[in-house]
């Protein structure tokens, strides 16, 4: 992989087997020669923020291992930089797809399915700013989220202000009847404006704080896992 370092580690999620991932070896690296990222609107300092393993995605990763299985089951996950509770999923038999903006998600995440010896996992573009846009104007970008799914997952993805509630939006579109949405939020500042825009797609919440101290096996973490749902209509 030109253009920047890369570290590899064994991760440990309870539940399933260790998993091995490569992922960018800091937060200075950085290779856009092409100028994708740019294009889409990812700066330099944000360019390495995909490639990274980032606490919030590991609550989640550790969430979707104990998950019960549901038989005939879509899931999705947004945001998902380098894909680590995809990867539960998929090691587990979930048909699942991951998604993310970043131009280098994907060939991370082929690379990290095949340091794992599994088959290919699903992967799709999911870009909820450009996808609002190109939705508005009828043009489907090549490659983009598509379809309903049952559960639609992320982590850390309300790290940004919101004001067009594109992500609202997009959740909206893609959550098929019944489905839930969980996100894993390091209690940033938009939770509740997040709440409210939710609110306007007729999803509640249920939120369940995942504090803990540092563990043997774990670092501390604070933060909660918010999870949506439409009110069943009898």
């Amino acid at each position: 992989m030109p253009g920047y370092l890369t570290k590899q580690e064994d991760i440990a999620i309870a539940g399933v087997a260790d998993l091995i991932i490569r992922s960018l070896l800091d937060k200075q690296q950085f290779s856009d020669p092409d100028g994708a990222a740019e294009a889409l609107g990812i700066s330099s300092a944000a360019w390495p923020l995909f490639g990274l393993l980032w606490p919030s995605g590991a609550q989640l990763a550790q969430r979707m291992a104990s998950r019960p299985l549901q038989t005939g089951e879509r899931v999705l996950e947004i945001g998902c930089g380098l894909g680590l509770a995809s990867l539960v999923c998929h090691r587990r038999g979930v048909d699942v797809t991951a998604s993310d903006c970043h131009p280098m998600a994907q060939q991370f995440l082929q690379e990290n399915t095949r340091l794992n010896g599994l088959s290919p996992l699903r992967y799709r573009t999911g870009h909820w700013g450009a996808d609002h846009h190109k939705h508005n104007h009828g043009h489907a970008q090549a490659g983009a989220v598509q379809g309903h799914f049952d559960l639609i997952m992320g982590s850390d993805v309300l790290y940004e202000r919101d004001a067009r509630a594109s992500l609202a939006a997009f959740l909206d579109r893609h959550a098929g009847s019944g489905a839930q949405i969980w996100i894993v939020d390091p209690n940033r500042g938009n939770r509740s404006t997040f709440h409210k825009q939710m609110a306007v797609h007729r999803f509640e919440v249920v939120e369940e704080r995942l504090d803990h101290p540092a563990l043997d096996t774990a670092p501390a973490y604070k933060g909660r896992l918010l999870m949506y749902q439409r009110p069943v209509v009898d």
